[in-house]
């Protein structure tokens, strides 16, 4: 337990540093095409019927996880033989890589110059790379609100959730999540090409996800009174809203920012040129502003640094206690 807090930190550390290591070879773009290629095997192999399509989605998951999890196991079952060091690096960088606070900063702030510069075209281009949702219509308070979103959703599927399960689980951990989650952002979505293949996905996805999305939340409030925001606003609309969502773990996290910065998130949404019906979040005190991008930024830092220092006391207690034991 404590080898893997300590290979999180350091995977932690070089992601504070340097962000995501764009210019070299990703596992999570590898796990992506590996996602579509074998959605699209599976396909050619099944009728176009509910059943089938859930048998489908089931099969994709087996498929993915087993190579996700077996290559970098094989990986660092080899690299083990050079020593000690030589896998700590390795479990490190995989961590690494498996995280993204400072490229979700790094995107969402190309959002927030753009719309400093009133550029709402180069704006909406910029909210297309970290969104699901139709963006090219979107007003600038629309694009605005759209980049907090997702910078406090993905605080815990792109950062806290990875940290808990590299914590506890060490560096595959990690990649589990990972390949979860890639697996939901893919094939999770509930419009007629994927309502049953990605049923299953969808589902394993808020499983793995109903414990680092409320630890998130629990952190991000207390974050906020470390930051000056309103963390008694942020507990008071976690508590109202955190089921205000399609999802039982998306809203916990959009709740506790929306209250701690005093804004109105979510509301109605087109998704592929379909219009969905959503319920607000948060009370609308004030309009929402760029500068929340940036608070919602402060906001992500401070949940993550949290995040890390709590995962390492419980991990390094929780090693003690079992050396203690032998």
């Amino acid at each position: 337990m404590k080898k893997n807090v300590f290979a999180m930190v350091a995977g932690f550390c070089l992601d504070m540093a340097f962000g995501d290591p764009a210019a070299l070879p990703h596992p999570i773009c590898w796990i992506g095409n590996l996602i579509e290629k074998t959605e699209k095997n599976i396909r050619n192999c099944i009728p176009s019927t509910k059943k089938a399509e859930k048998c489908g989605g089931f099969f994709l998951i087996c498929v993915i996880l087993l190579l996700s999890l077996s290559i970098p196991a094989i990986f660092l079952y080899f690299i083990g033989f050079l020593g000690a060091i030589p896998l700590f690096l390795a479990k490190a960088v995989i961590c690494w890589y498996m995280l993204a606070a400072k490229s979700l900063k790094k995107e969402s702030m190309a959002v927030y110059e753009a719309l400093k510069q009133n550029h709402l075209k180069k704006a909406r281009n910029a909210v297309s790379r970290i969104v699901g949702r139709d963006t090219q219509n979107l007003t600038r308070e629309g694009v605005t609100k759209a980049a907090v979103e997702t910078v406090a959703e993905n605080t815990s599927d792109g950062v806290v959730a990875p940290l808990f399960y590299m914590t506890f689980f060490g560096a595959l951990g990690g990649v589990f999540y990972k390949a979860v989650n890639t697996m939901d952002s893919m094939v999770g979505y509930k419009n007629e090409k994927y309502i049953h293949f990605g049923a299953y996905p969808a589902k394993l996805d808020d499983i793995v996800n109903y414990i680092p999305a409320r630890l998130c939340a629990f952190f991000m409030m207390i974050g906020a009174g470390l930051l000056g925001y309103d963390s008694k606003e942020s507990f008071r609309i976690w508590k109202r809203d955190k089921r205000n969502h399609a999802s039982p773990n998306a809203a916990q996290t959009e709740a506790a920012c929306a209250g701690a910065l005093g804004i109105q998130l979510a509301g109605d949404a087109w998704y592929f040129g379909k219009k969905y019906e959503k319920p607000f979040i948060g009370d609308k005190k004030r309009e929402i502003v760029p500068e929340d991008i940036k608070r919602a930024n402060r906001l992500l830092y401070g949940t993550a640094i949290l995040s890390v220092v709590a995962f390492s006391i419980a991990g390094m207690v929780l090693g003690n206690e079992k050396k203690s034991k032998k």
